[in-house]
């Protein structure tokens, strides 16, 4: 014979009481799922952690500075026990017992009256397995599950949940595992994707067979989609009553015009969202082991774009001003321009000796990168054969970077 199966249900918690016995780690890691429904919760303990102390700025979390005495359950609808102290949890579960409240312990599940569910949420969707106390078990179907849902594997295309407009969609600096979690579920989702051709291209082989892909790629001194007629379909689909995904290489609003997507949606009434990206600023230099700021070197970084000379007279950037800073420059769309933006921080003060790094196809499998000093890493960045796309980083943390590079 086996055990009879727990009866799954959803508690409404909410501006009901929950009594919590103990302050140490199990509590730690079931309070916050707590708060998120609303209760009232008393955490009864006579110390606590760290964690649940910083906790305590929200109003719906009271400490009760001492151990459990008799009739500390009065009004409660929930408890969990959490101590380790066998005695006090026997108290509390034979007190909740009396009082027909049910009642979860960490120490003993054959003697609780609930269990605690691995469970996990992604959109309004939310996940609890319990798999006869095999905790391990229960947290992996449950990762699992939520894996599937969030990447789009398993759930409608057409759910009750699916909202018709634009989303910009950061894809992040090219390696497709760097997509935030809700760009890939958006992806799942799309009726239409507008792709540019810095974005993950890796994820477009996995968007469902119906998904209208329209390539909105521009080329270095090569064939260019107009930002005009990408902004005319993007509202046009819209309009249709489509979810459109406008996908783009880091982040939309770092050199992406993704405001200039969003202007162009809210004066045609149309919804929009933009779903931010890692930007290839920082993560490019990250994964090539160069931190944009560490202690002690640098207490600023700036992220400039070199698309357009610094002697060219739609330039707005003030270069002399940068030459005087000490701190991490961080140069996107810079290769073409590279020799002149060179010169001309050396020209308001930049030492020539300062580090520097160009960093190819980053995050991607041809990743490359040659450094060299302020002087020389234009020359070396040619005689190297980069190319675009690639990320310009100036200044001590390339040295320091050195340190532990192998």
């Amino acid at each position: 014979m086996t055990d009879p199966a727990p009866y799954l249900s959803g508690l409404v918690l909410t501006g009901r009481r929950v009594v919590v016995v103990g302050g140490g780690g199990v509590a730690q890691r079931r309070l916050p799922r707590l708060l998120e429904t609303g209760a009232q919760i008393d955490v009864i303990s006579p110390a606590i952690t760290p964690t649940i102390e910083g906790l305590l700025t929200n109003p719906d979390l009271r400490w009760v500075e001492r151990g459990y005495t008799a009739g500390d359950l009065d009004g409660a609808w929930y408890v969990v026990v959490a101590t380790d102290d066998a005695a006090v949890n026997d108290q509390v579960s034979a007190e909740a017992e009396e009082r027909r409240i049910f009642c979860v312990r960490s120490d003993d599940r054959s003697r609780a009256t609930a269990w605690t569910p691995a469970s996990g949420q992604h959109d309004h969707v939310t996940i609890g397995v319990l798999g006869a106390g095999d905790h391990r078990r229960s947290a992996a179907v449950r990762d699992a599950i939520l894996e599937e849902l969030r990447t789009g594997a398993l759930g409608a295309r057409d759910s009750l949940d699916k909202q018709p407009g634009v989303y910009l969609v950061g894809g992040g600096p090219g390696d497709p595992d760097l997509i935030t979690v809700r760009g890939r579920r958006l992806l799942a989702e799309a009726d239409v994707v507008v792709a540019d051709r810095l974005a993950p291209q890796q994820l477009l082989d996995e968007l469902h067979p119906e998904v209208e892909l329209i390539d909105a790629a521009k080329l270095p001194r090569g064939r260019s989609a107009q930002q005009e007629e990408i902004n005319r379909i993007l509202v046009e689909r819209a309009l249709a009553g489509k979810l459109v995904v406008r996908l783009k290489g880091g982040d939309p609003y770092v050199f992406g015009r993704g405001f200039e997507e969003a202007i162009a949606c809210a004066e045609a009434g149309v919804t929009w969202t933009v779903v931010p990206g890692i930007t290839s600023s920082i993560s490019v230099p990250a994964v090539s082991g160069i931190p944009v700021t560490h202690r002690g070197v640098t207490h600023e970084f700036t992220v400039v774009s070199g698309h357009i000379p610094p002697d060219h007279p739609d330039s707005l950037i003030n270069w002399p001003a940068l030459a005087q800073l000490s701190g991490t420059l961080v140069l996107l769309m810079a290769v073409e321009n590279l020799p002149k933006i060179t010169a001309t921080l050396l020209e308001h003060g930049r030492p020539a000796t300062t580090p520097a790094a160009v960093i190819a196809d980053g995050t991607l499998p041809s990743q490359e990168m040659v450094t060299a000093d302020l002087a020389t890493i234009a020359a070396t960045a040619q005689e190297a054969g980069i190319g675009a796309p690639a990320i310009v980083v100036i200044g001590n943390v390339v040295d320091v970077a050195a340190q532990v590079r192998r």
